[in-house]
């Protein structure tokens, strides 16, 4: 199963509280997972350069058609305005109508306890 490493564009202040943002996204088919995974390196170099992203990583299960993401942000409106703004935007519009399934959690944890653990993501989404 391919994993992205945790990539850390901007360091957070230690022992300060961030925005978690998870999300599992299943496609409809194995079309729509090589969609999600050739549209995946534009969003990646996007996150890596986003102001206030702390760090992201996606773990991809294609031959499930299964697609799971974390990222730390300083704030919701940060994570916000990365959603909203560059190839992030399009893409997440066009592949839509390609998956199943979608589901999206956040929640607040201290910058020291970065990254997350997977066994944590996957709690929070299933």
């Amino acid at each position: 199963m391919p994993t992205l490493p945790w990539t850390v564009p901007n360091t957070p202040p230690a022992r300060t509280e961030v925005h978690v943002f998870a999300s599992r996204f299943e496609t409809r088919s194995l079309w729509g997972a090589l969609r999600f995974f050739l549209k995946t390196p534009a969003v990646w170099w996007q996150v890596s350069r986003a102001p206030g992203a702390y760090g992201a990583t996606l773990r991809a299960e294609p031959f499930r058609r299964t697609f799971w993401t974390l990222s730390a942000w300083e704030s919701p409106k940060a994570l916000s305005a990365f959603a909203r703004t560059g190839p992030h935007e399009p893409t997440a519009r066009g592949l839509a109508r390609h998956m199943r399934d979608a589901k999206f959690v956040s929640w607040t944890a201290q910058s020291d306890d970065l990254p997350v653990d997977w066994t944590e993501v996957r709690r929070r989404l299933t």
